[in-house]
């Protein structure tokens, strides 16, 4: 499951639609110099760019305080030039994430973490939901792959992946179980699985002998090794499963995809041509 293909048809609609809304910004806020951040932060200023957005790049020192931090959100939040903001995590320690995170203006929350927006994904009725779940999914219809009914065990419970990708399986009619580091046998677990999602940032954790024949495999893991990048998957899953996303070229397209398509809703939102709830 290639997500580059994908990601380029949902992209060329994304400058469709910046083409006719125009002048649509998103802005991101990087705290600290880490620098994978940095190059996330600067791929997704490229490919907003490269789409006919407005691109806003705030980028903070490490030793920023929490008060000059929100401060600066609070000046994004009240631009009429800025549909969306998006706050790099992970935050420094004298930051408190969730004071910042409940800082974004809901209707610019294109990363959906706002507590607003995370409640209404677990309500059933979303509004913005975290771009690489909302990639996974749509990797998932792309491929034909039947989730009503299906067994999925999602490995990993954070905010950004797990949580929200279990509540669109549950949403799909999917029969959804979460594995963390406390399950106790995370192989048979695995192993009942029709669709499995994996994002924990542990190279190979899930080896061939932990997959169903036929099983949907989405690897959202990706681990920097001394032989290069390698997901949570071990490569040799392929030989078991019927599909398997790729490390890199799987989800990583589609989570930048699906963050500019959020983008181009909160301007709809923003214009009234969507009702935000």
């Amino acid at each position: 499951m290639r997500g580059a293909p994908l990601a380029e048809r949902v992209r060329e609609q994304v400058r469709a639609d910046a083409a006719e809304l125009g002048a649509i910004g998103l802005a991101t806020v990087l705290v600290g110099d880490d620098p994978a951040s940095h190059v996330y932060v600067s791929r997704k200023h490229e490919a907003a760019v490269a789409d006919g957005l407005h691109s806003f790049d705030r980028r903070l020192p490490g030793d920023v305080s929490q008060a000059e931090l929100l401060a600066v959100l609070d000046e994004l939040n009240g631009s009429d030039e800025v549909d969306g903001i998006l706050v790099q995590l992970q935050l420094p320690a004298q930051i408190d994430e969730e004071v910042v995170l409940r800082a974004v203006e809901p209707i610019k929350d294109v990363d959906g973490f706002h507590p607003f927006n995370a409640g209404r994904l677990y309500a059933g009725h979303p509004t913005f939901v975290p771009a690489t779940p909302l990639g996974i999914m749509a990797l998932l219809e792309e491929h034909g792959i039947a989730l009503e009914g299906a067994r999925a065990v999602v490995v990993g419970r954070s905010t950004i992946v797990g949580k929200p990708i279990a509540h669109l399986l549950l949403g799909a009619n999917a029969t959804v179980t979460i594995c963390h580091s406390r399950t106790r046998d995370l192989a048979a677990e695995t192993r009942a699985a029709d669709v499995l999602v994996v994002g924990i940032g542990k190279a190979g954790l899930i080896t061939v002998d932990m997959v169903k024949d036929g099983a949907a495999v989405v690897d959202v893991g990706i681990t920097r090794t001394e032989t290069g990048l390698a997901g949570d998957v071990a490569p040799e899953v392929a030989e078991r499963a019927a599909f398997l996303t790729p490390v890199p070229g799987g989800v990583g397209p589609m989570t930048i995809a699906m963050l500019l398509r959020n983008t181009i809703q909160a301007a709809r939102y923003r214009r009234n041509l969507l009702a935000f709830p």
